[in-house]
């Protein structure tokens, strides 16, 4: 998912400097990049710290004491 997103941003950017040749179109792509990426990153960060919780957990159960007979 995160490499899609990445080349989203990328194949957008790099097709809107192609087709933009005004100073405010340029600047509208530009600033529509910047919120994508932003977004990029605060679902790459959130999935990160769900996979730290999730392993931490994970340590911090304790293994099931062994039965004596």
């Amino acid at each position: 998912m995160e490499k899609f997103i990445f080349g989203l941003a990328v194949g957008m950017a790099g097709g809107a400097l192609l087709v933009a040749n005004n100073c405010k179109l340029l600047n509208l792509v530009k600033k529509n990049q910047e919120d994508i990426m932003e977004k990029a990153e605060c679902y790459i960060d959130k999935k990160l710290e769900e996979l730290e919780s999730k392993g931490g957990e994970k340590e911090k159960k304790p293994s099931k004491p062994q039965q004596s007979n």
